[in-house]
């Protein structure tokens, strides 16, 4: 699968937030991800792995108990069903990879409702 750069496609599943899949196989997912300063991703668990990188911006990240300030260039690995959550300090961009693909940002189904849940 190819996708050229666009800047349609964002959804906003969370106040403050944008995102869109970037492309998908089999076994794996990735994402882009705007936060707005100020947002929180609540903290969570889902049984995919999860990496990441920073590119721009600044972020705090909560994985178990550990929490992470991050700057553009920074990356990361959640392993499945670990609790995690993240809050943007500034105006941040970071990509995510998911394996196995997460169905809910899967551009083919509808997003859970879990995460509709975020905006209440």
């Amino acid at each position: 699968m190819f996708t050229k750069r666009s800047r349609e496609g964002y959804l906003s599943t969370i106040k403050g937030s944008k995102q869109k899949t970037l492309v998908y196989g089999p076994n794996m997912l990735m994402a882009e991800l705007k936060l707005s300063e100020g947002t929180r991703i609540p903290t969570h668990t889902h049984p995919h792995e999860q990496t990441g990188y920073l590119l721009t911006g600044r972020t705090r990240l909560f994985i178990g108990d550990q929490i992470y300030n991050c700057r553009p260039g920074d990356s990361w690995c959640i392993p499945g069903n670990a609790e995690h959550g993240m809050y943007a300090i500034k105006d941040s961009m970071y990509i995510e990879v998911f394996s196995p693909v997460r169905e809910d940002l899967h551009p083919d189904t509808e997003y859970a409702p879990f995460i509709q849940s975020w905006n209440r």
